[in-house]
This record gives structure tokens, sequence and C-alpha cells, in this order.
């Protein structure tokens, strides 16, 4: 028989009750928020990237405003080659690790502009291969860049939460060990939903330290609420 956690379809549902106004950081400055819609796909593309690599370590509002600086510079591929480190620099920063960050943005946008015609790859395999690019990234990178599900993206907050209310069989230590375990037994269907659900219940409510279980609607079935 499949395993599958208890109570887990009600749990979902009262998230999804206490996430319906949409109004933690994520829904406002979030990676979807980040990009200019009305730029030419590539370009689209290359700005959900970049804003992914950016957003690691980072809070989204910090991560938002790095990239409308960005964005204020009319933000592409060329126009970040063109860039020297130290302006790319004084734009990201604050974000955290900015100049790892600087780094790694230059040497996958050179990288995008010699192998992919300046687009951004279309598998998660190829995606990891870019430096400074990690599975959560890639797996968020082909939900919004291409609408392609290829995997749950587990952050922090997907990583606290989902070992929290016993969704994995036994306690996981890493993200990526958490998304296969996710991938065992939640539904397809609902994989492109869990990532902004939970973030945003992690933002809220889950918090990682001193987490408002009184305001939870599952605290009558969560393992870890603080009755």
């Amino acid at each position: 028989p499949h395993w599958e956690p208890r109570n887990w379809q009600q749990q979902l549902e009262r998230i999804r009750e206490m996430r319906k106004k949409r109004d933690a950081p994520v829904d406002e400055m979030g990676v979807e928020k980040c990009y200019d819609s009305s730029a030419p796909p590539q370009v689209m593309r290359y700005q959900v990237l970049l804003s992914l690599m950016l957003s690691s370590q980072t809070k989204d509002q910090v991560t938002s405003a790095a990239m409308l600086r960005l964005r204020q510079r009319g933000l592409t591929v060329d126009s970040v080659l063109q860039m020297d480190d130290v302006t790319l620099g004084q734009i990201i920063y604050p974000v955290g690790f900015w100049r790892n960050k600087v780094k790694y943005i230059k040497q996958t946008t050179a990288i995008l502009k010699q192998k992919y015609g300046g687009d951004i790859p279309r598998t998660v395999e190829e995606l990891v291969q870019l430096p400074g690019v990690g599975p959560k990234m890639a797996h968020l990178a082909m939900n919004i860049a291409w609408d392609s599900v290829s995997g749950i993206a587990v952050d922090t907050h997907v990583h606290r939460i989902t070992n929290r209310l016993k969704w994995v069989k036994k306690e996981t230590r890493h993200p990526e060990e958490t998304r296969v375990a996710l991938e065992d037994w939640l539904p397809r269907d609902l994989w492109r939903e869990i990532n902004w659900l939970l973030v945003g219940f992690g933002q809220q409510t889950c918090l990682p330290v001193n987490p408002r279980c009184n305001e939870c609607l599952n605290q009558d079935i969560c393992p870890a609420a603080k009755r």
C-alpha cells in the first residue's frame, strides 16, 4: 500500500484557507513578481533565473528591490555582460552573499550567451549545471519561465513545514531529501501549488522560531503544534 501522511488533505485544505488572502511577502514580492512581464520571452526567462539566483538566503523584499534596480538599467544578458563587477555588486547589494552572486551571475550569463543563444536551458539537469543555480531554483525556473512542472521546489519554509506536519515518512535533514520524500507520495497535480502555499504560510504563521500555533487552523491536527 502507498504511504501517505495522516490528515494531510485536511491540513492542506486549512493551509489554503489561511493563504487565501495572498498577502504574504512571496505573493507581493516573490520571483513571479520580479520580472518584466512585457519583455520578450527570452528576456523574461533570463530575469526569472536571475531573480531566483538573487533570492537564495535573501528576504523577498530585498530581492525585489535589487531586481527593480537592475531592471531600471534594462536587464538583459548583454547589459549584464557589459557591466563591471563593482557596478553589479553595488546594484544587487544588500542581497545575501552578494559578492558570490556577482561572480555566479557573470559566469552563468556568459554561459547562457555562448551555449544557449542568450536564453535559459529547458531542463533541470542543464539548469543545475549553471554556477549558483541549485535544484530548488531549477524547479521554480521550469515552472515560472517554461510553464513546466518538473518537481517540487523545496526551500527552507517547505522543508521546515513538511517536517513539522510529518509529511515525510521520516525526518529529513536537507531540502533535496525533502523534495524526494514529498514527490514520492504527493499527487503530481499539487506540485506546482505547494511551494507558494507553504512559503507564504511559513512567512506569516508557521515561522522558523515561535510559530504562531494559536493562530493556525491546523493546531488540533498538527504533530508539532504547541497546544
